[in-house]
C-alpha cells in the first residue's frame, strides 16, 4: 500500500537520513538531498506483508519511520532463519540488491508488525552513492554491520540450542518490553531455523525449570534472569 507523497513526511525524511548520515560519515551536499527528496515515497505494509523477496526484487532502500521488519533467508531444508530485525530509524539495503551485484544473497524483507517507512528507487540511491563520498561511507558501514549480524547468526547455530533458544526469548521481551511474549513455537522455530518440535521440547524443559509458563500462543517469563544466566555460562 502506497502512502501519498507528503511534503512534510519527505521533509522528515530528509531530516533524519541527514542527521544519520552527517553522524557516521559527514554532510551530503543540498542538490543530493534535493535529488532523494523528489525521489523518495513514504510507504505502509501491514504485518505479515512481503515487501522484497529474494533476487526476484529489487523495490528500493527501505528507511524504517515506525514499525518492524525481519529479514530472514530460507534454509536449503526449506525452513525460514531469521538474520537480522529492522526497527524505527534503521536503513534496509538488501531490498536493493540489484544496486550491489557482488552480494549473492536471498534475501527476503517482511513486516513482522504494520510498518511505515520511506522507499528510496535503486537507482537514485545508487546515482547519490556514487557522486557522495558520505553516503557511500555510511552504506559501506551499514552493510559492514548487516553482514556482522548474519555472521554473529552463523556462529550463534554453532552453539547449545538451550542458550540459543533463551537469548532468543530475552531479545524478543526486550523489543515487546513485556515478559508475557505473544508468540507461536511455530514462529519461534522459524526465527531460528529449526523444527517446531525442537522448540516445544526445550520450551517444556524451561517450564519444568520454573523459568516460564507456557500457554496457548504465549510465553511468560517468569524469570528471565535464570535464562541470562545460562546464556552467559
Amino acid at each position: 500500500n502506497s502512502g501519498l507523497p507528503d511534503t512534510a513526511e519527505n521533509s522528515e525524511f530528509l531530516l533524519l537520513a541527514g542527521i544519520e548520515i552527517q553522524r557516521h560519515s559527514g554532510p551530503i551536499s543540498a542538490g543530493q538531498q534535493e535529488q532523494l527528496e523528489h525521489a523518495v515515497r513514504y510507504e505502509h505494509a501491514n504485518k505479515g506483508t512481503i515487501i522484497h523477496n529474494g533476487s526476484l526484487d529489487c523495490v528500493g532502500v527501505l528507511l524504517i519511520h515506525s514499525g518492524q521488519l525481519r529479514a530472514y533467508m530460507i534454509s536449503e531444508e526449506g525452513r525460514e532463519i531469521t538474520l537480522f530485525r529492522l526497527f524505527e530509524r534503521d536503513l534496509c539495503l538488501f531490498s536493493a540488491s540489484c544496486m550491489m551485484p557482488n552480494i549473492q544473497f536471498d534475501t527476503i524483507i517482511e513486516a513482522e508488525k504494520d510498518t511505515d517507512f520511506w522507499l528510496i528507487p535503486p537507482n537514485v540511491y545508487k546515482s547519490v552513492m556514487e557522486a557522495s563520498a558520505a553516503l557511500a561511507n555510511y552504506t559501506n558501514e551499514i552493510l559492514s554491520s548487516r553482514f556482522s549480524d548474519v555472521m554473529a547468526d552463523g556462529t550463534d547455530h554453532m552453539e547449545s540450542f538451550d542458550k540459543r533458544l533463551a537469548e532468543f526469548l530475552i531479545q524478543e521481551s526486550d523489543i515487546e518490553k513485556t515478559n508475557h511474549l505473544k508468540i507461536t513455537h511455530e514462529k519461534i522455530a522459524n526465527h531460528m531455523g529449526t523444527a517446531r518440535e525442537v522448540v516445544t521440547r526445550m520450551l517444556r524443559y524451561f517450564q519444568n525449570e520454573g523459568w516460564i509458563r507456557l500457554s496457548r500462543g504465549t510465553i511468560e517469563l517468569i524469570h528471565p534472569e535464570k535464562l541470562t544466566a545460562l546464556t552467559e555460562n
